[in-house]
């Protein structure tokens, strides 16, 4: 039996043994390259949904798509973040139940902070800031005027509040009503409706801010000397909104939204 090995055999066979080897190998590269760029492209097929509510200047459902001054704030840091947002319209109250389920990965836009929501919640950076928060009553209401502050009015049982059931108003006013427990009615309208309601006289006074009134007051058909911005001596700098997010998002997504907010709406 012949032992010795060709040696043109040999130089034949590991030349195809590497050729072979070399073509598993670009193979493996390419599938690996797809398998890659389809889990990018999943990715980018899963937006993060934002729910929102109806609330003229902050947020609204118009022909073209979702506005309003923190609507249009939150396109943009996300944008910038490169996170891609579906948007959702969703009752008041059901953004709190949402977040407290914590069901799903989403988030909902323009909420105050308080330590209630700070449990069960992830915040972001204040996303907008309201004007100094005023109260707005019929011009010729002379049972409140500006220059009082918060307690003064609170302690008249003269007159009647208008809040909306379940809302924040902020810590600062919060604190104030639970302390002086105000003469109020509960309604579970929208501020357009309470501004009728202000000019019918079926309540003195409710909580808005001035960059709300001036949208409003017009829409309702009555005239801004309707009424009058009373501003509170005592009353803090505007509230700062914020975008809530559900504890099931992401804390790297969080931080890029941060990023582009500290840059673009802080200008940082």
């Amino acid at each position: 039996m012949n032992l010795l090995i060709n040696p043109e055999t040999f130089k034949k066979g590991a030349i195809k043994k590497f050729f072979f080897n070399l073509l598993l190998f670009f193979f493996s590269v390419i599938f690996n390259i797809q398998s890659v760029s389809a889990i990018s492209i999943e990715k980018k097929l899963e937006p993060l949904t934002v729910y929102y509510l109806e609330r003229v200047p902050y947020f609204y459902t118009f022909e073209d798509g979702v506005r309003g001054l923190v609507v249009d704030r939150v396109k943009l840091v996300f944008e910038k973040a490169e996170i891609p947002i579906k948007w959702k319209l969703l009752p008041a109250k059901r953004h709190m139940k949402f977040l407290k389920a914590n069901k799903e990965k989403f988030c909902t836009i323009g909420w105050y902070k308080n330590d209630k929501r700070m449990k069960f919640a992830k915040y972001s950076e204040y996303i907008y800031q309201n004007k100094t928060r005023i109260a707005l009553a019929k011009a010729d209401n002379d049972k409140i005027r500006s220059g009082l502050t918060l307690d003064d009015v609170f302690l008249n049982t003269q007159l009647s509040l208008i809040v909306k059931d379940g809302y924040s108003y902020g810590s600062f006013i919060d604190k104030k009503i639970a302390k002086y427990n105000p003469v109020r009615q509960k309604v579970t309208v929208e501020n357009i409706s309470m501004i009728r309601m202000i000019h019918k006289g079926r309540a003195d006074y409710f909580f808005t801010s001035e960059e709300e009134a001036d949208i409003l007051i017009p829409e309702t058909g009555f005239k801004r000397d309707d009424f009058q911005y009373v501003k509170f001596s005592n009353m803090p700098a505007g509230l700062k909104r914020y975008i809530l997010y559900s504890k099931k998002v992401e804390n790297d997504i969080i931080l890029k939204v941060d990023e582009a907010i500290r840059k673009y709406i802080h200008n940082q």
